[in-house]
């Protein structure tokens, strides 16, 4: 192994976990959600199956804040 690699592997290992799992995941394709993002997952499939859903104007203005020019 080179030189340049151990360097960055070294700087890897003291990543937050988070950060090297989406880095992973923009290359292989595959997201391992944390157990934290599991939970917020669950909760947002429970609201959505009692049928609990942001209102349009909400949605709207998330969209018209984040919608790229």
């Amino acid at each position: 192994m080179n030189t340049d690699i151990k360097k960055v592997l070294e700087r890897v290992a003291s990543w937050p976990q988070e950060v090297a799992l989406e880095i992973g995941a923009r290359r292989t394709g595959t997201y391992h959600l944390s157990d934290d993002e599991c939970a917020t997952m669950r909760k947002g499939m429970a609201a959505a199956s009692r049928g609990e859903f942001v209102p349009d104007d909400e949605m709207e203005e998330f969209y018209q804040r984040h919608r790229k020019a």
